[in-house]
């Protein structure tokens, strides 16, 4: 009893201590920001998949080439290492549609833009011009452009309407022209149309330089993906045989499919980081 009463007394005690000093109260700025893989996604334009399906889908894709691996050539480590190449695949798609989707709003969004800037001279107001674009824009567009006329007619707030088209776009051009927007309309004035015509050409000198450079940097990945792919082709070919399978299944058989697991990755990364070019983030979110 008196032991309880001691307890009581001692959390009492901490209470009133812990109620005389003042909390501190955290000012939330905004949305959270996604995930990595969740913006990905977005880029890739696959909506209908999260990054947990992302992650099982690479998960079982490593596993279906595991047991496969192991029932053709009856060896556990070769299996293993060609069911890791496998668990990445659905990741390497999705980075390749996002990409190549990047690639290709690049050049509609000089399009955009002029659409705007025409509708903006013939006397629309700047939501009516972007609710135009569901109609009127390039057509891969349209879909997030019809939901944005969705967003502004159901609430009318524009700031929250143009933060939706942000996240479904999640594209960097995209957030620069979307901010250049709301700062127009937020501060005023009458060079909308010059302003919207400085950044056409803008993006339009951009793209033309980036598509340059990539179709330059091309000639690095596929050497470093070459460089990559021949060791495990030939690995491949060897576990037909036997006796490479028996060589394989040792632990010196391991340990030398191992380090030249290690050795390709690590060369592959640095490859692709000498040839890489510098990649648009997402700043303005």
């Amino acid at each position: 009893m008196n032991t309880a009463a001691g307890v009581g007394l001692g959390v009492g005690l901490f209470l009133v201590w812990w109620s005389c000093w003042e909390r501190p109260v955290v000012e939330r700025r905004g949305p959270s920001r996604r995930r990595p893989l969740d913006d990905l996604l977005l880029r890739a334009g696959v909506e209908r998949v999260s990054a947990r399906g992302l992650l099982v889908s690479c998960a079982g894709t490593g596993l279906v080439v595991l047991l496969l691996g192991f029932v053709l050539t009856g060896s556990a480590p070769i299996a293993l290492c060609f069911a890791l190449f496998g668990s990445f695949l659905p990741f390497s798609i999705v980075r390749w549609r996002a990409a190549k989707r990047t690639a290709s709003l690049r050049e509609l969004w000089p399009d955009v833009v002029d659409h705007l800037r025409s509708a903006i001279r013939a006397g629309l107001s700047l939501p009516e011009a972007l609710i135009q674009l569901g109609e009127k824009g390039p057509v891969e567009l349209r879909s997030a452009f019809r939901a944005f006329a969705g967003d502004y007619r159901a609430g009318g707030r524009f700031d929250d309407a143009l933060n939706r088209l942000k996240d479904r776009l999640a594209d960097p051009v995209a957030d620069r022209i979307v901010e250049a927007l709301r700062m127009t309309r937020e501060v005023g004035g009458s060079d909308l149309g010059r302003l919207l015509g400085t950044l056409s050409e803008f993006l339009r000198d951009a793209a033309r330089t980036r598509s340059e450079l990539e179709a330059r940097q091309s000639w690095t990945i596929n050497a470093a993906r070459l460089a990559v792919a021949a060791p495990w082709f030939v690995l491949l070919l060897l576990s037909t045989r036997p006796e490479a399978v028996r060589a394989y299944n040792t632990a010196g058989g391991a340990v030398v499919l191992l380090g030249g697991l290690v050795v390709s990755i690590a060369c592959y990364r640095v490859m692709l980081r000498i040839g890489a070019l510098p990649e648009d983030e997402r700043v303005l979110r």
